[in-house]
């Protein structure tokens, strides 16, 4: 039994990864194809309820969190100010890929108050237009790891061709 577990590990399981791997690099020269479902709860809270993507490349960002902003200037405490940073902060990331704001498929935005969910709305709006809007989740949360963070968005991407 050792002796086919061997065989296998040394023939086949390098052909299997071949094959996944060369099906990748395939898949990556695919033009992306997004599609969004929404409805109206999406439409007034400015989200995707679902969003479905094929090909293109994931990009998967950590959370974004700033006490100042572009220009060096203080923003601890100003929530709206930290939506917009963080927002521009996801945006040079995906640049760097060929990708901007309207390539995120999926958002996580942690908020110290909850209470601040329309500056939220007022500040993406800002940032993504009339859309496409990523699937999202608003959490409220007790604390972050720096004192005069408001907000953490955490994002994932998909990048076409």
């Amino acid at each position: 039994m050792r002796t086919l577990y061997t065989k296998f590990c040394q023939i086949l399981l390098p052909v299997a990864l071949l094959t996944a791997g060369l099906s990748a690099i395939s898949d990556a020269a695919d033009p992306m194809l997004r599609e969004d479902y929404t409805d109206e709860r999406g439409t007034t809270q400015l989200y995707s309820r679902a969003v479905v993507t094929e090909g293109g490349r994931t990009v998967w960002l950590a959370g974004q969190t700033t006490l100042e902003d572009a220009e060096g200037n203080s923003i601890a405490g100003d929530f709206a100010a930290q939506v917009r940073e963080d927002f521009r902060l996801i945006e040079s990331h995906l640049n760097r890929y060929g990708g901007d704001l309207h390539d995120i498929v999926t958002m996580t935005i942690y908020v110290s108050d909850v209470r601040n969910a329309d500056k939220y709305l007022a500040a993406k709006k800002e940032a993504f237009g009339d859309g496409p809007y990523p699937s999202s989740a608003l959490i409220g949360v007790y604390g972050f790891s720096r004192p005069g963070i408001e907000v953490e968005i955490k994002a994932t991407a998909v990048v076409g061709g």
